[in-house]
């Protein structure tokens, strides 16, 4: 007798545990899954951050590839300038040359 009051009393205390227990689970189960959806996010976010700057190293290597064309051009240009430039005052300086004779 005094066994079967003794699990009368403890069992609002077992059902209470157990209630407990499952809704513990439940909310694991709910933080387990915003957990996973917010790394989710993270991870589209890091995705999308890396795609940008990927397209962002391939347009400054362009642009890089087209100012150094545009340097060795105007470095050609430049050279043939100092040569008529050379000419032009050599050139005077033969007419100064031949009036002044």
């Amino acid at each position: 007798m005094a066994e079967t009051d003794m699990n009368d009393v403890l069992k609002p205390f077992y059902e209470r545990a157990y209630e407990a227990e499952d809704r513990l689970s439940k909310l694991e189960a709910a933080l387990s899954s915003k957990k996973d959806s917010g790394n989710e996010d993270l991870l589209k976010m890091i995705s999308d951050l890396q795609s940008k700057l990927q397209h962002a190293e391939a347009e400054t290597i362009s642009e890089r590839e087209k100012a150094q064309k545009d340097i060795q051009k105007l470095t050609v240009e430049n050279a043939k300038l100092h040569y008529r430039v050379n000419h032009l005052v050599r050139a005077l300086k033969e007419a100064d040359c031949k009036l002044e004779a």
